[in-house]
């Protein structure tokens, strides 16, 4: 009787594990198509993840083995460095601002474009900023901004009268980080830009017809009820590439404001992160930068997916 009760139970058992079988037989072709990219995946995006959540608990100098201290590293960041709270505090600040508004202004720069007649020559425009060095970018800036009086910005400030004498644009506390932001911003018509601008152009005319025969009279009436439906999937990559942008901003804040910056008013997150993994080669106390660092971009990442999702 048990050895049949027993057998009767190993039946669906038996049975699932031959459907998956078969499965696999099926889809070997799919399977090892993907090998490579998952294996790709798995050394340079998996591995390094779960690497560095290992490393953020030890001590690591990369001179002798890693010596694990557990959660001292990000009590550390937490309870003893003001400087890295500083830097979250102007690390979101720049997020908070930046990326909304790069992310609205590469839409709206998008839907000018699509409906004008030539294309063109204005998405070269705004789109060449983005592809041209942080460095070579900071570098005209800072002339721009420069705090002497060959500054071109306070050269006009002086010959209009706003200002007497010479600002010093990157040497303030208060107005660093403003600056770090406009350039950002003037830097940031890049792949959201082009994406928005190629959805855009796969939105089917027959829609907007049928929208104005359904009573829709504005430009933006279409944007709303048309567009931006339609363009979900554009709209959920832009919102995950600027949380990244705006999380990782680093080159043009250490050109412009230099590594530390005056009283770490331009001091972020990766700023923080490169000096003691490169500086200082506290190997295990940068990892808990990066892993801190990834949590935030994760998190607003899934609520972006969550607030775009199709479903």
């Amino acid at each position: 009787m048990n050895g049949t009760v027993t057998e009767a139970r190993a039946l669906p058992a038996a049975r699932a594990r031959l459907r998956l079988s078969r499965a696999a037989r099926q889809n070997i072709v799919s399977y090892l198509f993907l090998a490579p990219y998952l294996s790709l995946f798995a050394v340079f995006v998996i591995a390094p993840v779960v690497a560095a959540i290992y490393l953020s608990g030890t001590y690591y100098n990369m001179l002798q083995p890693p010596r694990w201290v557990g959660v001292s590293n990000y009590r550390l960041l937490f309870l003893d460095d003001d400087v890295f709270l500083i830097a979250v505090s102007n690390t979101l600040t720049f997020a908070v601002i930046t990326g909304p508004l790069g992310y609205a202004i590469s839409f709206a720069l998008a839907w000018l474009i699509n409906r004008v007649r030539f294309k063109t020559p204005y998405t070269l425009a705004f789109y060449t900023p983005s592809i041209t060095s942080a460095i070579a970018m900071s570098v005209i800036w800072r002339y721009v901004f420069s705090s002497d009086r060959y500054g071109l910005l306070n050269t006009l400030l002086m010959s209009t009268g706003i200002l007497s004498e010479p600002f010093p644009w990157l040497l303030d506390k208060d107005t660093i980080l403003p600056v770090i932001m406009f350039v950002s911003l003037w830097m940031s018509m890049g792949t959201n830009f082009l994406v928005f601008l190629a959805g855009l152009q796969t939105v089917p005319t027959e829609l907007y017809e049928a929208a104005r025969v359904d009573g829709i009279q504005s430009a933006l009436q279409e944007v709303w009820y048309v567009t931006l439906p339609m363009m979900r999937p554009q709209l959920l990559f832009g919102a995950v590439m600027a949380i990244v942008g705006s999380f990782s901003v680093f080159q043009v804040a250490i050109q412009l404001a230099g590594l530390p910056s005056p009283l770490y008013a331009g001091h972020t997150i990766v700023a923080h992160l490169y000096d003691y993994a490169f500086i200082r080669f506290e190997m295990g106390y940068a990892a808990a930068i990066a892993v801190i660092l990834f949590v935030f971009t994760f998190l607003l990442g899934r609520t972006a997916m969550r607030v775009f999702s199709e479903e």
